[in-house]
């Protein structure tokens, strides 16, 4: 069995994908541009990956998960009637969320950005903000981040929970290695926020979104998942 990439191996691809990253951001709109922006996006991105691999999932009538979608994924999905995208992404000035923009404004898809995190418990404001959104946007909607695992597992959990009244408890299956994410990773605080929520909901019968404006502490889920991990 070959072993493990290095630690100073892996700091340099990745600070070597961050450097292609940067050099590449901002511009689809000349053709040799467009072109390295192809690259990056089939490259550092996934992209390529991501055509025969689409963690593509119904969460409930009218909402969907997956991971990034390209445009030709885009038009398929406009095809079938799709209205809405959230991605979780944030803004960026990089080939995959100008891809996207550019295939949903050609397919009359409505793209919603909102930014979250994998390693770590996003704000109240965020989550929140996240549950707005579910109430006002155009079914039927997608939600994806990158590869649709721990930032599209848990905003699919907070999604059944605030919308379709799922138990945090179950809810939380949407955070599953049938969907590329794992538990023992960083990410795996994700899933300590829904069971931290899911004991406060015990106690008291509190609403999500009570609990998110009123009780919620992300440093302290941080916290205990890290002294909890023994780091």
């Amino acid at each position: 069995m070959a072993p493990p990439m290095s630690t100073p191996l892996r700091q340099r691809w990745k600070d070597y994908r961050h450097r292609f990253t940067r050099q590449l951001a901002g511009d689809i709109s000349q053709p040799e541009a467009r072109r390295r922006a192809q690259r990056h996006f089939d490259i550092a991105d996934h992209a390529l990956l991501r055509r025969v691999w689409t963690n593509l999932f119904r969460l409930a009538p009218g909402v969907y998960r997956s991971n990034q979608p390209d445009p030709r994924r885009i038009a398929r999905h406009a095809a079938q009637g799709l209205r809405s995208i959230i991605t979780l992404r944030g803004e960026t000035r990089y080939s995959y969320l100008l891809f996207e923009q550019e295939a949903c404004a050609a397919h009359g898809i409505t793209l919603h950005i909102l930014k979250t995190h994998a390693s770590k418990p996003d704000t109240p404001e965020t989550y929140l903000e996240l549950l707005s959104l579910f109430d006002t946007v155009e079914r039927p909607f997608l939600i994806h981040c990158k590869s649709g695992a721990d930032r599209t597992g848990v905003a699919s959990a907070l999604y059944l929970i605030d919308q379709e009244g799922v138990a945090p408890e179950v809810a939380k299956r949407q955070l599953a290695l049938r969907y590329a994410h794992r538990k023992g990773s960083k990410a795996g605080v994700l899933g300590l926020f829904l069971d931290t929520y899911a004991a406060a909901r015990a106690r008291s019968g509190i609403g999500l979104r009570d609990w998110l404006a009123t009780e919620y502490d992300p440093e302290a889920v941080r916290a205990r998942f890290k002294a909890e991990r023994g780091r």
